[in-house]
């Protein structure tokens, strides 16, 4: 399946690669169907709308920016999704002019079901998570330029 996308035009997408969610996204209710595209050899992907190719968010993989990180997936949530035991956990990424001022959401992560081909944003109410994470706060601990 082809479909247009701003970043890269024309783009070939593959059946396994859609994915479906039925209420849409918060704020975007009317995008049901959206393409995930990894970036190679990165911990990124892009979600795409298939009908609309100025919608597309940047992805992340979280447990590699903050590998601690952890919620529950509650029962209701899970049927809705049909996950049995796989599932894709991302977050979205705000990439901002200055690298280093990037954030994740860890508050509302997008948890896909790779077998249906369902996802869902799900909002974590009951988690330590906020919406702005610094990407590269444990990079930085890591380098020992945590300002200390």
């Amino acid at each position: 399946m082809n479909i247009e996308t701003l970043s890269w035009g024309k783009l070939e997408v593959n059946e396994e690669q859609v994915y479906h969610f039925p209420k849409g996204l918060p704020g975007f209710d009317e995008e049901t169907d959206f393409a995930l595209i990894a970036m190679a050899e990165t911990p990124f992907w892009y979600l795409q709308s298939i009908k609309n190719k100025g919608l597309s968010f940047l992805l992340g993989d979280p447990f590699v920016f903050y590998p601690s990180y952890e919620f529950e997936l509650l029962n209701e949530e899970a049927e809705e999704l049909g996950i049995d035991n796989e599932v894709i956990v991302r977050c979205v990424i705000t990439l901002k002019e200055q690298v280093e001022l990037s954030t994740i959401n860890l508050l509302a992560p997008i948890v896909l079901n790779p077998v249906g081909h369902s996802g869902k944003q799900i909002v974590l109410h009951k988690a330590p998570y906020h919406t702005k994470h610094s990407l590269l706060q444990e990079q930085l601990v890591i380098d020992g330029k945590d300002g200390g």
